[in-house]
Parts: structure tokens; C-alpha cells; sequence
């Protein structure tokens, strides 16, 4: 008999949409090159725009200031590569990777900012959830985790450069943007024939382009129809009901705002990756922090930045939720996991 899988790892990626599987099968019937002039390339080049404006609609952006790159990582690196920009210790590690680690972080995730126009600051935390103020004229802002949670406006948000990737709403892997204010240009780091208006050369990713924006149109109308009110309600089910079965467990950041979907918590003396295997095991996809660092084993950095101890910080587990989560599922993996801490302190 094969076991049920419930899958609750959001934040590391979101199941496809199936507006995106269909807009990618009809890139892929297109056989002509965007930067082609004949009919061919100009549908594929018709195709590729309509995308970027769905994303720039999504976004509260121009289309003309959307740059398609491979996903957030390298927007990243466009964005930061040569600037001396400071950065938390609870960023990704593609901005930590650019940036100079000195901004002070509280021990509820809130990140304070003395100058703005100098620094890169995430809206939101994978791990965490936590979702920061972002200041009024910062240089870059890693939209990650909010793009499709939070309702974002990059041409009001007062931000020089945001970034995004589409398999965090539901669209391909592999693709992303990077968001620019008009008049703003940045130095492509790869060059050849001069694509998106000479900021990221190379042919464009067409398939991906087009579910990057059919899954953009389409966690808009979620944003719009209410659909991260539910979720939130779901996460907020599962924390009391741990937290009424385990009274020792530290819930992270549940004083600051959160994304709707995001539970971080640890239980000390029981470690994350433990608890990954154990409720693997028993059908559930959850993680012990972000994707990119979760299959390393060490403490989380974020939690470490918010001073956690290495201790405590190597016990956690994250639970992020979606749309398609089930309140039964939500039960259904409270029961294992609390089943499995019995075990675990047996």
C-alpha cells in the first residue's frame, strides 16, 4: 500500500499551477527564437512580453522594468555584485553571499535598518515567516517569500530593486525576475547578444517565462480573492494545537507580523533533521529551514542571527502551509509529530 503524502514545505516551493503546465506546453509548440524577426520569432517574442506583463501586473511594476533571470539568486547577484551593501544575518545566502552582514537583528526577526539607501533587506523570511518594515529608499529588497503572500507594490514600495522567483508561487523552477526602478540600470554579469535590453544576455527562457507569468496572474487573483486569510487560519490551528500538547515549544517570531503560512518552532534536545526523517517517514514534507541550506546539516543561520543558540537553533522545524492545505492535513500531521515527540522523550 503506497502512503499518503501531505505535502507542507511552501516555502521551498509551491506545487505548479496548472495555469502555468498549460502556458509552458504552448511555449513549447512555439519553435521560434524571440530575438528572431519573422513570425515565428515574433510570436514567441508576443508571447515572452505578454508574460512579462502579467509579472509586472502581479508585482504593481512596469513591464519595461522586469528582467528575466534564472531565479532569485542570480537577481541577487546582478542587483548587489560591487556594492558594499549591509545586510542581516537572517537573509538568504544569496544576499549574504553580496552583502556586509552588520545590520542589527532583534530577537524577533525584526531587522533595523539605519540606512536604507545602503543595505538590502528581504520582506520576508523563509524560515521564520517574519515580515519586515521595509524603509522608504532602500537599494534592494529580496520579495521572495512575500511575492503572492503579502499585497506588494513595487512602483509605491520606495525600493530601488526587488527580486523574486517563480516556483515560490506556483510557477516553473528555474526562472525569476528582477524588479527595477525606472531610470535604475544595473551591469550585466552575462554577456552576449544584448536580451533583456542588455541587463541579463543569453535567449530567454521561453517555457519558463510563460509559466512564470500565467502563475504571477493567477496568485494575484489569490491575493485578491482572500486565500492567505484560510491559510492563516491553518497555521494558526496547528501552533495552538501544538502548542497546548507541548507546552516546552518556542514558536520563532510569533510576536512580529508573519507570512500567513510560515510556522518555525523548536523543541530543544530534539534535532530539525530528526525531525525532518521522522515525519518524512510518516508521509509529511516539512523542513528544518530553508531549501537551499536544509539538506546541510548545521544550525540555521537566521535563527542563530536572532540569537538563538547553536543548540536551540539545530532543533528546529519548519511547517509552511498553501492554499491546497487541508485542515485534516493540518490535524493529520499534528497527531504525527506529536506522536513522534512522545517517542522521541519516552
Amino acid at each position: 500500500m503506497v502512503r499518503q503524502r501531505t505535502y507542507l514545505d511552501w516555502n521551498a516551493t509551491a506545487p505548479l499551477r496548472p495555469q502555468a503546465r498549460e502556458a509552458m506546453g504552448a511555449a513549447m509548440d512555439l519553435v521560434g527564437n524571440p530575438s528572431s524577426v519573422h513570425a515565428e520569432g515574433r510570436a514567441a517574442k508576443a508571447m515572452m512580453e505578454r508574460a512579462r506583463a502579467q509579472v509586472a501586473e502581479a508585482l504593481g511594476a512596469q513591464a519595461a522594468d522586469i528582467v528575466f533571470v534564472s531565479g532569485a539568486t542570480e537577481a541577487a547577484a546582478l542587483a548587489m555584485a560591487g556594492r558594499d551593501l549591509s545586510v542581516a544575518g537572517v537573509e538568504h545566502d544569496a544576499v549574504l553571499a553580496w552583502g556586509r552582514a552588520d545590520l542589527a537583528v532583534d530577537r524577533d526577526g525584526r531587522v533595523t535598518v539605519p540606512v536604507p539607501s545602503h543595505a538590502c533587506l528581504q520582506i520576508a523570511n523563509s524560515e521564520t515567516g517574519v515580515v519586515q518594515d521595509v524603509p522608504d529608499g532602500l537599494a534592494v529588497s529580496d520579495w521572495t517569500q512575500g511575492f503572492g503572500k503579502l499585497p506588494l507594490a513595487f512602483d509605491w514600495s520606495g525600493v530601488d530593486m526587488a527580486f523574486v522567483s517563480a516556483h515560490k508561487i506556483g510557477g516553473p523552477k528555474g526562472i525569476g525576475a528582477l524588479v527595477l526602478k525606472r531610470g535604475l540600470d544595473v551591469e550585466a554579469r552575462i554577456r552576449g547578444g544584448g536580451q533583456e535590453m542588455g541587463r541579463r544576455h543569453g535567449t530567454e527562457n521561453l517555457v519558463g517565462i510563460a509559466g512564470f507569468g500565467a502563475a504571477a496572474e493567477a496568485t494575484a487573483q489569490d491575493l485578491a480573492n482572500g486565500v492567505w486569510a484560510g491559510v492563516e487560519k491553518l497555521r494558526n490551528i496547528l501552533e495552538k494545537t501544538l502548542e497546548a500538547a507541548a507546552k516546552a515549544t518556542i514558536f520563532v517570531g510569533n510576536a512580529a507580523d508573519r507570512l500567513p503560512n510560515t510556522s518555525m518552532f523548536i523543541t530543544e534536545g530534539w534535532k530539525g533533521e530528526t525531525q525532518v526523517m521522522a515525519m518524512d517517514l510518516a508521509g509529511f514534507a516539512v523542513s528544518a529551514g530553508s531549501a537551499c541550506s536544509s539538506g546541510k546539516v548545521k544550525a540555521s543561520g537566521v535563527l542563530r542571527a536572532m540569537g538563538y543558540s547553536e543548540a536551540q537553533a539545530a532543533c528546529a522545524l519548519r511547517v509552511s502551509l498553501g492554499p491546497e492545505t487541508t485542515e485534516a492535513e493540518v490535524m493529520a500531521f499534528c497527531d504525527a509529530w506529536l506522536a513522534a515527540r512522545t517517542r522521541k522523550l519516552a
